[in-house]
């Protein structure tokens, strides 16, 4: 493992954000997202329930249920797919909030919260291996199927889902420890809570607004995990010197190589040097107080 690379190109990803480009967008007087200023002549054609502004787009206050919001949002984002600026259309539904403690105010189909910038969740879980002497050795990773929408052949975290309309993170890490690793749902349960990673950044799509729910879980030795749903080409159980390295390249998709980096961390499994230089530059990404070294 090289020490003297203390380059981590997910740390800088996460923030890579140019807001000149984008407008809030506002259900009643909240700030739920913001969509490009490209995107304005578009929506100012097919999104009649929207005020469009030079400085803002506002939903009309009139539309006062979920289910309003949620058909006027289906109803624009069906001319965007048309368009082909929705790309990845998945036929799934994530709430559109404030915050995590803050209740849906509308409904929107997954592929079209990154062009409307809107609160996303998702669960990510570190799976690792100790040795007989209690250590930990080994972390499992892997890698996102070529056909995937988004960060097609990433190597990716042992378990990373997005978090539905009406779902808790954990619920959904349960269903994602089945389907993308085969673990039943009694083994997910032994999971423990990490941090939360935020994200705020441009990708091709719009903005990755996304709060991530990091999980750990122990694993046996000699257990192997294998995909159910055909959204992992494969899983590779990867010493953490090989791990740490790989978070100097991009191999990994921005939101695993940050939920892997928030493990080593945590858990203390970096050298000195590394630690307190990843800790100081992530320290922004995490919602509760960065670990010392000590």
């Amino acid at each position: 493992m090289s020490t003297d690379t203390l380059g981590c190109p997910s740390i800088a990803a996460a923030r890579a954000l140019a807001p000149q480009q984008r407008v809030p967008f506002f259900i009643y007087r909240e700030p739920v997202g913001s969509v490009a200023r490209s995107l304005l002549p578009v929506l100012a054609t097919c999104a009649p329930w929207l005020k469009v502004g030079e400085g803002a787009v506002q939903m009309d206050e009139r539309l006062y249920s979920v289910e309003q919001r949620s058909l006027a949002l289906a109803r624009t984002n069906a001319v965007l797919r048309a368009h082909g600026l929705v790309p990845g259309w998945r036929d799934e539904s994530y709430g559109v909030s404030v915050s995590a403690d803050e209740p849906p105010l509308a409904r929107i189909e997954r592929a079209a919260a990154r062009v409307w910038g809107t609160l996303t969740f998702a669960a990510h879980l570190n799976g690792y291996v100790r040795a007989p002497g209690g250590a930990i050795t080994h972390l499992w990773i892997a890698r996102r199927a070529w056909n995937k929408p988004t960060d097609p052949g990433k190597l990716d975290n042992l378990v990373a889902g997005g978090v539905s309309y009406g779902q808790t993170p954990f619920r959904a890490l349960l269903r994602e420890c089945w389907e993308e690793s085969g673990l039943p749902e009694a083994t997910a349960r032994r999971a423990t809570p990490g941090r939360i990673v935020h994200l705020l950044r441009d990708v091709p799509e719009g903005v990755q607004n996304e709060q991530i729910y990091v999980y750990d879980l122990e694993l046996p030795r000699g257990l192997r995990p294998h995909n159910m749903d055909g959204e992992v080409a494969e899983h590779r159980l990867l010493p953490v010197d090989e791990v740490v390295d790989l978070l100097g390249t991009e191999a990994m998709s921005t939101d695993a190589a940050l939920v892997t980096l928030e493990f080593l961390l945590r858990r203390r499994l970096l050298p000195r040097a590394l630690h307190e230089a990843w800790n100081a530059a992530a320290r922004p990404l995490w919602q509760t107080p960065p670990y010392a070294w000590a």
